[in-house]
């Protein structure tokens, strides 16, 4: 049975926060990602024998792949003080230029879905990325004048979930590069559970980690809350975090063997049951369910996609033959005369 961790709030020891406690705080901890992670380490070390500042770096992908995490790696290994920020935080033009103007040389600053930046707000960050300068514009009308302040040398780590929304202009100063995060593996999934089990002193069976890695949608966050999720089940039925416990754990929170929760399997149904399969566009997907369609289009779709269970075409959505037989749904006539 799962006991609480030592480092961990509720038990009188200091409170740290869980989400950080399990993020990895060295190269060697952070699993998967093995080419991003090559490809970081050669511009670091190169930066550092040049004794350079490292060049400005984008993250791009799904969410809850690492990003943040692989921000606050490279500042413990350049041994900097790192700042963060979010692009819906940065509001109007002070807001970014109090934070550049309190850096200290070497810092970076890490700005999390800047493709919510403000273009006006995007303008005054340019020169501060190539010139370390920031220009400020003091008045209105005839009697307006700008202001040039210097910056201290910084480097700017952004990540992004929408690479789409972010402008040319601001993506071709990233000059350190532009990463992008793939999804992980069952077996890298199932060593950051491995590792992250271990952190929550959860005493967790290898069947149960196989059962958790392969519903976890191939994310490390969603791996991590379903394991805390699991360990909270064993201690409150008094059980062993045994695969059949996982099994138990995960149908409560309405998750199925392939890690579809109750909206994807809503998406697929409404496709399948009112639509005969597709194609059907998103508004209408989204409008029958009442959801969002932003929410099915960046957090449903990209899952279902990937495992091949919804087709995305010209004409709108359509469920694939592998999405009627994991719904349990008979296949419609056409589809069964084009199988024979």
């Amino acid at each position: 049975m799962s006991s609480p961790s030592k480092n961990l709030p509720g038990n009188g020891k200091e409170v740290t926060f869980l989400d950080q406690t399990l993020r990895p705080s060295q190269w060697e901890e952070y699993i998967g990602q093995d080419n991003v992670k090559e490809n970081l380490k050669i511009l670091l070390v190169a930066a550092k024998e040049r004794g350079h500042q490292p060049e400005h770096i984008l993250f791009y992908g799904p969410p809850g792949l690492g990003k943040t995490t692989l921000a606050h790696l490279i500042a413990h290994e350049t041994r900097s003080q790192i700042k963060s920020t979010s692009g819906p935080a940065i509001e109007k033009v002070g807001d970014l230029a109090s934070i550049l103007t309190n850096l200290s040389p070497g810092d970076i600053l890490f700005i999390d879905e800047i493709h919510r930046l403000n273009k006006t707000i995007e303008e005054v960050l340019y020169p501060a990325m190539e010139s370390n300068v920031l220009d400020i514009i003091i008045g209105k009308g005839p009697s307006a004048r700008t202001i040039q302040l210097e910056l201290p040398i910084f480097t700017l780590i952004a990540a992004t979930t929408r690479m789409s929304l972010l402008s040319s202009p601001l993506r071709s100063r990233f000059s350190g590069g532009v990463f992008r995060l793939e999804f992980y593996r069952d077996d890298e999934i199932k060593q950051i559970i491995k590792r992250s089990a271990k952190i929550l002193d959860a005493m967790v069976t290898d069947d149960a980690l196989k059962e958790i890695a392969k519903r976890s949608r191939r994310t490390p966050r969603t791996a991590n809350f379903l394991l805390k999720r699991c360990r909270d089940f064993a201690q409150v039925h008094k059980k062993n975090l045994s695969a059949e416990t996982v099994v138990d754990a995960l149908t409560l929170l309405d998750i199925d063997e392939l890690g579809l929760n109750v909206i994807d399997r809503k998406i697929l149904g409404v496709i399948i049951d009112h639509f005969a399969g597709g194609p059907v566009g998103l508004k209408t997907i989204a409008a029958s369910l009442s959801e969002d369609e932003g929410t099915i289009e960046e957090v449903n779709e990209p899952y279902l996609i990937q495992l091949g269970l919804l087709d995305r075409t010209s004409r709108g959505r359509m469920a694939t033959n592998k999405a009627y037989r994991h719904l349990d749904k008979e296949l419609p006539h056409d589809r069964q005369e084009k199988l024979l």
